[in-house]
Parts: C-alpha cells; sequence; structure tokens
C-alpha cells in the first residue's frame, strides 16, 4: 500500500511544497487548536477535555492578555486524520488533539510536530463477531472476512493482535469499512468479524453482535491513542504560550479525573450521541483517574516507537521518524508544577 493512501493528499502535498515563512515573522495574533467536534442539536460540541477547555474562559482569557486570540477548528471524527495533517501542512493550526498514526505520517513527510502532552491510558478497541459464530478467538477467524477501517489508529492495535497470535494481515480477506459501515456489514452478515471501537457494546446491544476479544485483556501499549500534537517551529517560537495550552489542558483533566464529576463527564460524552452505558463500558474495571493521564512515561514511548517500527514495515511511511524527537515532555512537567498537581499522577 503507498503511504499517501490513506492521509497525504494532494492539499497537504501542496502545503508541503509551499512557502516555510517562520511562525516569528509576524507578531502572534491567533491561536488555533483543532479538536474532533460533533454536531448536536444544530450546534457544534467538542470531544472530551476540549469541551472543558473551551467553556473554561482561563485560557482565552490568559491569551487576550497577551494580545491573542483563541480559534477552535472542529474536525469530523470521519475524516480527522486527514484533515489535521493537511491543516498541519499548511500552517492553518498550531495544536491538535488527535491520534498515532497520522501524527507518525505526517512527521515521516517532512511536517514536524510533537506530542506535548499524553491523552490518558487510551480507549480500548474491540473485535466482534456475529451473535451465532462459534469463533472465541482472532485465530478462528484466519481466512474469512474481517472489516478493519485502515490508517487509523486502532490498526496499530489490529496489528499488536495479530502479531502476539503469529498471524498477517494477509491470513484474512480484508475490508477497509468505517466502523458504521463495518457494523452494518456485520448485521447484514456480509464479514465474520469487526475490529472497531466502543461501539461494539452497541452492537451487543442491537444483539447483532458479540464481543469475543477487547484490549481490556492486552498490554496498555495496545490501546488506541489520541494526543495532543503542537507544530514544532510553533513550539520553539511561542513556548509561554505552548505552556499556557498544556495548563488548560491539564486542568481540564484534574475536574475530570475526580470521581465526584465522572457522572457529569460521562452526560458530557453523551452528547456525541454515543450512550452514556457504552461509555461507561468502555472504562469499566480501569482506574477512572488513569483515562485523563497526561504523562508522556515509557509506554506511551514504547507505542509510538511501535507505531513507527510498523509504519515502516507496512510501508505506511518511507522516512523513519525518531521517537524521542516526537515526544516533548517539557510542558507537562512544568504545567503539574504550576497547577501543584505533581503527585496527581504516577
Amino acid at each position: 500500500m503507498k503511504f499517501s493512501r490513506f492521509l497525504l493528499s494532494p492539499l497537504l502535498m501542496l502545503g508541503l511544497l509551499a512557502s516555510s515563512a517562520s511562525y516569528a515573522a509576524e507578531p502572534l495574533k491567533t491561536v488555533r487548536i483543532a479538536t474532533v467536534a460533533y454536531s448536536n442539536a444544530g450546534k457544534i460540541t467538542f470531544n472530551g477535555p476540549t469541551y472543558l477547555m473551551d467553556k473554561d474562559p482561563w485560557l482565552k482569557e490568559q491569551l487576550a492578555q497577551r494580545g491573542v486570540e483563541l480559534q477552535w477548528v472542529p474536525a469530523a471524527t470521519a475524516s480527522v486524520g486527514t484533515f489535521v495533517n493537511e491543516e498541519f501542512a499548511n500552517k492553518r493550526i498550531d495544536f491538535a488533539f488527535y491520534g498515532d498514526l497520522p501524527s507518525i505520517i505526517l512527521n515521516a513527510s517532512g511536517v514536524a510536530t510533537q506530542l506535548i502532552a499524553a491523552g490518558g491510558i487510551g480507549n480500548n478497541v474491540y473485535l466482534v463477531v456475529p451473535p451465532d459464530s462459534t469463533a472465541t478467538s482472532i485465530d478462528d477467524l484466519k481466512g474469512k472476512r474481517v472489516a478493519l477501517h485502515r490508517g487509523r489508529p486502532w490498526e496499530l492495535s489490529f496489528a499488536k493482535l495479530l502479531e502476539s497470535r503469529n498471524l498477517a494481515f494477509d491470513d484474512f480477506r480484508l475490508f477497509n469499512l468505517n466502523p458504521q459501515a463495518g457494523g452494518a456489514a456485520l448485521s447484514a452478515g456480509r464479514i465474520d468479524g469487526l475490529f472497531t471501537l466502543s461501539d461494539a457494546f452497541l452492537l451487543e446491544d442491537k444483539k447483532v453482535g458479540k464481543i469475543i476479544w477487547s484490549s481490556k485483556q492486552a498490554p496498555l501499549d495496545w490501546k488506541m491513542r489520541a494526543e495532543l500534537f503542537g507544530a514544532k517551529d510553533f513550539i520553539a517560537q511561542n513556548p509561554e504560550v505552548t505552556q499556557l495550552v498544556v495548563d488548560a489542558y491539564l486542568k481540564a483533566l484534574k475536574w475530570a479525573s475526580q470521581d465526584e464529576h465522572k457522572a457529569e463527564y460521562i452526560a458530557l460524552l453523551s452528547q456525541s450521541g454515543q450512550p452514556q452505558s457504552v461509555l461507561l463500558r468502555e472504562v469499566q474495571g480501569e482506574a477512572w483517574k488513569d483515562h485523563f493521564s497526561p504523562l508522556i512515561n515509557a509506554t506511551l514511548r514504547q507505542h509510538y516507537a511501535d507505531g513507527i517500527a510498523y509504519s515502516l514495515q507496512s510501508k505506511l511511511i518511507r522516512k523513519d521518524v525518531n521517537v524521542d524527537n516526537l515526544l516533548d515532555d517539557r510542558f507537562v512537567k512544568q504545567g503539574l508544577k504550576n497547577l501543584n498537581l505533581t503527585e496527581e499522577w504516577k
């Protein structure tokens, strides 16, 4: 497969060829942050911690004191990777919350970004089969029809599952389907398995699928990840503003991680259209606070190192990415000190 197939569009390539004018060419006027957004009752609703960052006036006020405007850039879930990569390449955003594989592909293309705060322990992924299937593991689906949305962050989780069982992509009849289309195909009996996100619980609730494996049974670095990334040039030239963005993110994580706010936070997440019962099952059996850890630690480093290796092996990228250059933990460390949260996450 060509690495341009998924996340490097002609618009991105134009951005790579565009002028490399410095972020510092003129005084900073706007900070632009891309994040997943949903349409809810005709209004745009941001996802997760960014919803809290938007509602809390702190970041907006801090930037305004410095003559800088805060601008949120909504990204649709169906195309967030491609959209964010194009925006970074064309210098239309400064920060973004998004997943691992797209960010690796972007950096391999020559557009330098850095991961400046982690997105918790990650989200779980699930292997779902029809309710009458006799399959009990990925091994039982060898040679059969399996749907996977290629180029999205959970492809790496799927690859790790296969590797652990000495299987390869070629051992399956793979269909490149997003979770919605994959769910419909499973319901109609057109596929024998679906590798997907927490929508797996909806398929079980509708009695059109059953979960036979989840990443809750696997090491932490198998989970699907999304983090806070920043344009490397912008970070270098605007460290004070970068610190403000990270501090605002940490403030949101602290609030959300408290047990007394769990019900309210789950209710906020459900505005995306995902039922609260699904959201609660997604985190069941896992420490609530861990889902909001911003720490750039060994587990996260291993996840991205594995992601880079997989991307090279599968030819999603042609150029290596230095994982240590990709990760920058300075701002989280300082932010935890600024907010007296150094003992909050370990």
